[in-house]
């Protein structure tokens, strides 16, 4: 049994994709291609490439329809069917948001109060309009723009998955900067790929990473949604980038997020809809998809301990260390 790993800089992250099986040049080639794919999504994905079809369509679909590829026309219909499941939660719609507190492009800034009203005015799927027989897209008013960085590494990963299996690929996992995995089959003489989840750096200050869970994947999907990374201060408050777009602020209280389920595609966006939503979403999100696995992190109301939620994923009878302990 010979085992290839392959890795590629896409979608401002790296992908990493370990297969397994007999034949190394057959593995490699199908790897390459499958790495290729994640780059043709980047370039019809990306909101910060100009040639992109989402920058295309996002410059011109306020004044009139645009007819977009099929492909992206039912990405579009399955995030709004996300967007509706989770009340809103999640929202591709987000970007005006992002760029209202800075975050687009850049570390992030405190805005007024106006400025989020603004902002707020062109979220929603409801200003979105999908036609499925012409395949066009229009904005229902000027200042909508679509971000589908909560969406589009579990698609991408979903298509290269989808791609290898027709290549006949029976064992592999794909890895997309860490937030999203995606497991074919199992490794060879074992039943699963065994996948840790680690609480927040933040929830382990100055003690090695706690271990949260060690979860069995096959034939599915891992998403892991965090509020650590980009964030900014402003009077003593920390504002990070995971914005709630119900009501326009960064998300507070919950640190991580993580849901298991068949669909990379769906996993990466409802693992940002859990965290948007914290502890209460593991039911609310499991009325979408019953077959849902999850698990949140929040901070308790003293912000120095910290609490470990689940439904469906067994976890370390230690919870996260708290901070300043």
């Amino acid at each position: 049994m010979q085992t290839i790993t392959l890795a590629r800089n896409a979608m401002a992250t790296r992908f990493e994709i370990v297969l397994h099986g007999e034949d190394p040049v057959a593995l490699r080639a199908a790897g390459e291609e499958a790495l290729g794919e994640i780059d043709r999504l980047e370039a019809q994905l990306s909101l910060y490439r100009p040639t992109s079809e989402i920058a295309h369509l996002n410059a011109r679909a306020a004044r009139a329809p645009v007819r977009v590829t099929p492909g992206l026309l039912r990405l579009l219909q399955h995030a709004r069917q996300l967007s509706l499941g989770t009340d809103g939660a999640f929202d591709i719609t987000i970007a005006p948001l992002v760029r209202c507190w800075g975050f687009m492009g850049g570390t992030g800034q405190l805005p007024n109060p106006d400025e989020v009203t603004e902002a707020r005015a062109s979220i929603g799927m409801h200003l979105v309009e999908l036609d499925a027989e012409n395949f066009t897209v229009r904005f229902a008013r000027e200042g909508v723009m679509l971000d589908l960085g909560a969406i589009g590494k579990g698609y991408a990963l979903e298509r290269a998955a989808e791609s290898l299996r027709e290549l006949g690929i029976t064992s592999a996992l794909l890895n997309g900067g860490t937030s999203t995995i995606y497991a074919i089959g199992h490794p060879p003489e074992k039943e699963h790929w065994k996948i840790a989840i680690e609480a927040p750096p933040t929830a382990t200050v100055g003690h090695p990473p706690a271990l949260l869970a060690t979860v069995p994947l096959r034939d599915e999907a891992l998403s892991v949604s965090a509020v650590w990374g980009r964030s900014f201060q402003s009077a003593g408050q920390t504002f990070g980038h995971v914005l709630d777009p119900r009501t326009g602020q960064p998300v507070s209280g919950t640190m991580l997020a993580a849901v298991i389920l068949p669909s990379a595609m769906e996993t990466d966006a409802l693992s940002t809809a859990l965290l948007v939503v914290g502890a209460a979403g593991h039911e609310a999100l499991a009325r979408v998809r019953p077959e849902l696995r999850s698990l949140v992190v929040t901070q308790d109301a003293s912000e120095k301990g910290f609490h470990l939620t689940s439904r469906g994923i067994p976890t370390q009878s230690q919870p996260p260390t708290p901070a300043n302990s």
